[in-house]
């Protein structure tokens, strides 16, 4: 008897779950015509391994992507995460300090990446300090307070990639790896004028693509067909210049010998300097 009344509990609980199970899928609506799960679980292709003794050609360059060019507008806007179809889009600066926050990134001091910074230290690096003057309302005199002013996504103005080339004769392939990346924000005044453009902290990119691969980039020719953010920049679609290369003066900045156009002028040549030099490799 005692048998029979636990088999009848049971298959009352067991109902019971069925039941709120429906019910859970029936009230999650579906914003769209399917579920979005390519983002979220894709993996990182690993990089292929390169030998010292096959590389025939090296060459360091740093860059600067302009978040003010249109062909780099998907790492700057939305300037604040924004509910889409299936998924939260966010700009570039936002996943990396989410990335940062939680734990999944390294934020580092300097581009050698040998000092990594804590989470207040790498929040301090995208904050500002500015002084202000507040009126106290008991004696109605002015106090100058200083206060640290968080650093928000519509400050970002572009990133610098510090990146490698390289000929690997083993595959007979020019090859070009990012290797770290930094978030340039624009300075301010004490009077909210911009200022100048100050950088932050490095992230290295090796680590970073496993968070960038399941963070979807807006694509303006398709949304059934976004990339993610490690996508954009493994593919290159964004537009950058080149601000200096390995060099015999120290690794000078392409600005400390010249300015406006005639420094996309010499990025420029940089470029087809490699290219040339990858063409030189062959025999016809």
């Amino acid at each position: 008897m005692a048998l029979k009344n636990l088999f009848k509990i049971l298959s009352i609980a067991f109902l019971m779950l069925c039941f709120a199970h429906v019910d859970a899928q029936e009230n999650k609506v579906l914003d769209g015509v399917f579920i979005k799960q390519t983002a979220p679980t894709k993996r990182v292709v690993p990089y292929t391994h390169v030998r010292e003794a096959d590389v025939m050609y090296y060459k360091r360059l740093t860059r600067r992507i302009d978040l003010k060019q249109k062909l780099n507008f998907p790492l700057y806007y939305p300037d604040k995460a924004i509910k889409e179809i299936g998924y939260v889009r966010m700009p570039l600066i936002d996943i990396i300090q989410q990335g940062v926050t939680e734990g999944t990134l390294t934020a580092y001091q300097n581009e050698d990446f040998q000092q990594p910074l804590t989470k207040s230290e790498a929040e301090g690096k995208l904050a500002q300090e500015i002084t202000i003057d507040r009126e106290d309302p008991v004696t109605g005199e002015f106090i100058t307070e200083t206060k640290n002013e968080p650093i928000t996504a519509d400050r970002i103005i572009g990133y610098e990639l510090k990146e490698d080339w390289f000929f690997d004769r083993e595959r007979s392939v020019m090859e070009v790896r990012i290797i770290g990346l930094q978030p340039i924000y624009m300075s301010m005044n004490d009077d909210g004028t911009d200022r100048a453009p100050a950088g932050s902290y490095w992230i290295y990119f090796p680590e970073a693509r496993f968070v960038f691969a399941n963070h979807e980039v807006y694509n303006p020719g398709n949304d059934g067909a976004r990339l993610t953010f490690e996508d954009y920049f493994r593919k290159r679609i964004f537009s950058s210049y080149v601000t200096s290369e390995t060099n015999v003066y120290s690794n000078r900045l392409l600005m400390d010998y010249t300015t406006g156009i005639d420094m996309l002028l010499e990025s420029r040549r940089i470029e087809e300097e490699i290219i040339n030099t990858e063409h030189d490799m062959w025999q016809y």
